[in-house]
């Protein structure tokens, strides 16, 4: 049997609200992942300590505090240090469209925006990140 993939969702910074983050990350555990979710305003360290601890394939983050452009590049910046820069990185939130070309070109594979559709999350964590046993049922 293969490993499932894992994948951290995060909510770093000051923000409190968590819902989407908490139906995101509902969709892809019934989607067959495996899914950790990290809880309200952990700092970008506790986030990369997690996905290393947990042995993530990716970490997907929920910013709504407007943060987005301290917080993906701190989130990127760590990895690399921690040398665990194979951990794809992709988030949603309120995020600018005219942000989103420099947060992909700092690392950030996909960003995926308010109302974006679960099935939508799915499908691409299936096509993007990379382990074959995203599809095995639980």
């Amino acid at each position: 049997m293969q490993k499932k993939t894992r994948i951290l969702i995060g909510k770093p910074g000051l923000d409190g609200h968590d819902r989407g983050a908490k139906i995101i990350a509902r969709a892809l555990r019934d989607a067959g992942f495996e899914v950790i979710y990290s809880g309200l305003h952990q700092t970008p360290e506790m986030i990369v300590n997690t996905a290393i601890q947990e042995d993530v394939d990716a970490i997907g983050l929920s910013i709504l505090s407007g943060a987005h452009n301290y917080l993906f590049p701190e989130i990127i910046k760590l990895l690399k240090a921690k040398k665990a820069s194979d951990i794809t990185v992709f988030g949603g939130g309120i995020i600018p469209e005219d942000e989103i070309p420099m947060l992909k070109k700092i690392g950030v594979k996909a960003i995926f925006a308010p109302g974006a559709d679960t099935r939508d999350i799915v499908e691409w964590v299936k096509k993007n990140i990379n382990s074959d046993a995203s599809t095995e049922s639980r």
